[in-house]
């Protein structure tokens, strides 16, 4: 009886000052998410410039494409351009080589390669000279939204607004437009030993202004760029 009473008190003590012991179930962790990135990926003209698919057409020159990459990104934030289309023109170049690219932003693709006309007065083979100014019969650079369709002297043509004050805003004004010509062929090249030129229009060769004008048309980007110091520090559109 004695024995029984004592066995009752220990296990009771023992009870009291053992520790609590919990029974908890195996819970598994949750898959971990996929890692998100602290930045969102930042898209650079040149990892741009690197995808795009010339469809065996020419690659313009990064210079170029790095400025117009640079307006064009801003101009779509400030929604002056609607399309995500790119012409760039490059007036650096020889009159007598194709330096007119439209290239689709959103596939990364070239769509068209051709030559372009640059003003009278701007140069001869090579463009060295523009204005903003009226009756200059010069060339102007910078950045440009795509206007609408209209049929001129030329047939089928595109009129152009000039996006940036003092530089190319004139453009309406002084009828600078986009649309084919004869003296904007091989034939004319070999011929005259350079491309013809215009009073200020970008023109194109006639086979194909129809076809680009009539998908850049309805405020797309155009670029016409000349590595200018006094553009370079003039434009508020670019770095």
């Amino acid at each position: 009886m004695i024995y029984n009473f004592f066995t009752s008190i220990l296990f009771l003590l023992s009870a009291v000052t053992s520790p609590t012991t919990t029974t908890t179930k195996n819970i598994s962790k949750p898959e971990a998410l996929p890692m998100v990135a602290e930045t969102a990926a930042i898209v650079t003209a040149e990892s741009v410039y690197n995808e795009i698919e010339s469809n065996s057409f020419s690659m313009p020159d990064f210079e170029s494409f790095q400025t117009a990459f640079e307006g064009f990104k801003l101009l779509k934030q400030q929604g002056k351009i609607k399309k995500d289309l790119l012409t760039l023109i490059d007036f650096s170049k020889s009159s007598n080589i194709k330096r007119l690219w439209v290239i689709d932003m959103s596939t990364k693709t070239i769509l068209y390669n051709t030559l372009v006309a640059h003003g009278r007065n701007s140069g001869d083979e090579f463009a060295t000279a523009f204005s903003n100014a009226a009756n200059s019969n010069k060339s102007s650079l910078g950045f440009y939204a795509t206007g609408e369709l209209y049929t001129g002297k030329h047939g089928s043509s595109m009129r152009l607004d000039g996006l940036e004050n003092g530089i190319n805003s004139n453009a309406r004004n002084r009828a600078v437009v986009m649309h084919g010509a004869d003296y904007v062929s091989e034939s004319f090249i070999k011929q005259h030993r350079r491309l013809g030129r215009s009073l200020g229009c970008p023109a194109l060769p006639n086979g194909v202004t129809k076809e680009i004008i009539s998908l850049i048309q309805g405020k797309s980007c155009l670029f016409i760029y000349y590595p200018s110091k006094k553009y370079t520090a003039s434009s508020k559109l670019i770095s």
